[in-house]
């Protein structure tokens, strides 16, 4: 399984060019706010919505402060929008009250926060903070560690598990990055594109499609 593991993340490192994360941020603190955003929502989406939002607020103190209509309406087209300004706003207040407007850098402290689990504190704390703790799951990890039968669960934090037990703890956050795009661009929900993927000598999910 381990060695197996590791030909896949060659395969797919071969073809995607490195990448922390596609959201767009200037601060940790962004990087916080931009990633609850992203629930259920694309990035480009999402850096669309940035632009704006961090442009009025910037900081902690700015989002902390801010009429919650304004950030509604401002987010509006990430989805689920009143639910999310509730959270940035009550995330925001609680690092300016909590944390000294400082984003903490371990995984406790961050799940403590209004709109954060462990994949929104996996991607802050590898991308943010450059430290491998776990492994950020989200829709596209699921379904394809799924398929390429990496685990058999569809629970985010037992899958977490099962690729923690076979994944060398240096590549934690790329290969989740790496399961991300090619979600996004082969291996999707609907319509995986088998005959394409440059994993499908390896996948026995691909192998049965294509055999059929």
């Amino acid at each position: 399984m381990q060695n197996n593991i590791i030909k896949i993340h060659k395969k797919l490192e071969s073809i995607y060019p490195p990448i922390k994360t596609s959201l767009k941020y200037e601060s940790i603190f962004q990087l916080l706010i931009a990633t609850i955003l992203s629930a259920q929502c694309t990035d480009k989406i999402v850096n669309k919505t940035t632009k704006k939002l961090f442009k009025k607020y910037p900081n902690v103190s700015d989002l902390a402060n801010a009429d919650i209509r304004n950030v509604k309406n401002i987010i509006k087209s990430t989805g689920y929008y009143s639910l999310k300004a509730n959270r940035i706003k009550n995330t925001s207040k609680r690092l300016k009250n909590n944390y000294n407007s400082k984003v903490p850098d371990n995984m406790e402290d961050l799940l403590t926060l209004d709109g954060v689990g462990r994949k929104t504190a996996n991607i802050v704390l590898s991308v943010g903070f450059n430290k491998n703790v776990g492994i950020a799951v989200d829709t596209h990890v699921i379904r394809l560690s799924n398929r390429l039968k990496l685990t058999k669960n569809t629970n985010p934090e037992k899958i977490e598990i099962d690729l923690i037990k076979i994944l060398p703890k240096e590549l934690w956050n790329k290969f989740s990055i790496l399961l991300i795009l090619h979600g996004r661009n082969i291996c999707q929900a609907k319509k995986p594109d088998c005959s394409n993927c440059v994993l499908n000598d390896l996948c026995p999910y691909a192998k049965e499609i294509l055999k059929n």
